[in-house]
């Protein structure tokens, strides 16, 4: 939905020359999420763009300053509320390096399990929304279909569909139910054929190729220059991607090979996250291979409920620590530390101090989407009518939750 406001008009030879001034959204459907963008526009040519964000009113970094680590979890599934897991796993870091604690190597498969279904999940709503900007309808009904297998298998694993607030600090909440990994590895052959599916039926459709291909290009140096990170810094053909180049995790233990393209334009972008995709599967399948039996979560009592809950009927001393962890939290020793993990949208970086306290002193998220959306307010490459500036908006993949935080 739009809004229209005459700017101002300037006489010249052949008459008058009227720019205006266009408010496009906030309405959730035109911008994918609660975005205002002003656009002042000479007839269908767009001069400038701007965003304005902040309507989404959620105040998440000053809730952190409220709540306990543990209690901290659950805010974190509504930053990027398509990939809560990959959330939970940046956040989890940053307090783990503060305690100086790891997490058991069977967790940590567990986590980029469930981190790279995540980012299945949020690929596939923008692989999917992306033509249905410029058109195409279709695609978006098979990615929800399929978009389904993924949210049923964290319903299975966690229980919850979307916000799932799996990952604890020190490790997961729980390992996983009996059947599981033949159902991941069920939706990944299942799902290799899907994504072929969706190339085929876009790859060569005309309308679809005519509305992305050369449309927002954005250099390499200037994809640099704005900080963009994740598929739409690899889509302009810089080669960077923490999993590989600053590894957490078991994610050097995986072979996997980072996705770039060379134009950056819209077509690149949306083509870059289909391929990623591949590569994720490829990832979850190698942890099911690997990972070894053993604890999901540190034997710490100080930091995690007991996992064998026998201990409670038995021990004063685990009844007493199960009580302080769920009353007051576990304290942080004094500190400050910046962790960062290759979110489905780019980098992901949680920068936390800590005053030794159950919680933080101040904790602020580097969110790729709010670093991303700069990417609007340059004169890019031939994003030059309004029609441009939806395709670029859907390949640019914001999700306001983690933008307004």
């Amino acid at each position: 939905m739009t809004e229209v406001t005459t700017l101002q008009e300037t006489k010249t030879g052949s008459g008058y020359a009227r720019e205006v001034l266009m408010n496009l959204g906030p309405q959730h459907p035109s911008t994918h999420g609660v975005l205002r963008l002003l656009l002042q526009m000479d007839g269908e040519i767009v001069e400038r763009i701007e965003p304005h964000i902040g309507l989404l009113h959620r105040g998440t970094e000053k809730l952190f300053e409220s709540f306990t680590y543990t209690q901290i979890f659950p805010l974190t599934d509504r930053l990027d509320y398509l990939c809560p897991p990959s959330n939970n796993l940046g956040y989890a870091l940053a307090v783990e390096a503060l305690l100086g604690i790891e997490a058991p190597i069977r967790a940590q498969y567990i986590r980029v399990i469930m981190a790279e279904l995540a980012r299945i999940s949020g690929h596939l709503l923008i692989t999917g929304a992306l033509p249905m900007d410029v058109g195409a309808m279709t695609s978006l009904l098979y990615t929800m279909r399929d978009r389904e297998m993924v949210l049923d298998l964290m319903e299975m694993i966690s229980g919850v569909r979307m916000h799932t607030s799996f990952v604890r600090v020190g490790g997961v909440r729980e390992d996983l139910p009996e059947g599981c990994e033949a159902r991941i590895l069920e939706f990944c052959d299942i799902f290799a054929d899907r994504i072929l599916d969706y190339e085929t039926l876009l790859k060569n459709n005309r309308i679809f190729l005519a509305r992305v291909e050369n449309i927002g290009n954005i250099a390499a140096e200037d994809a640099i220059a704005l900080g963009l990170t994740g598929p739409n810094l690899r889509a302009s053909g810089v080669d960077w991607d923490l999993r590989r180049d600053a590894p957490y995790e078991i994610y050097d233990r995986l072979e996997f090979n980072v996705i770039t393209r060379k134009d950056g334009d819209c077509y690149d972008r949306w083509k870059c996250r289909l391929d990623e995709m591949r590569e994720s599967l490829r990832m979850i399948r190698q942890c099911v291979e690997q990972m070894p039996k053993g604890d999901f979560l540190v034997d710490d009592p100080k930091i995690a409920f007991p996992v064998d809950k026998d201990l409670l009927a038995h021990s004063m001393e685990t009844h007493i620590h199960h009580f302080e962890l769920a009353a007051y939290g576990f304290k942080v020793p004094k500190g400050e530390v910046y962790t960062a993990i290759e979110a489905p949208k780019g980098e992901l970086g949680y920068y936390l101090i800590s005053d030794g306290s159950e919680k933080p002193f101040r904790l602020k998220v580097r969110s790729p989407s709010f670093v991303n959306l700069q990417a609007l307010t340059e004169r890019t490459t031939n994003v030059k009518y309004l029609a441009d500036v939806i395709a670029m908006l859907g390949s640019l993949d914001p999700v306001m939750g983690e933008v307004d935080k």
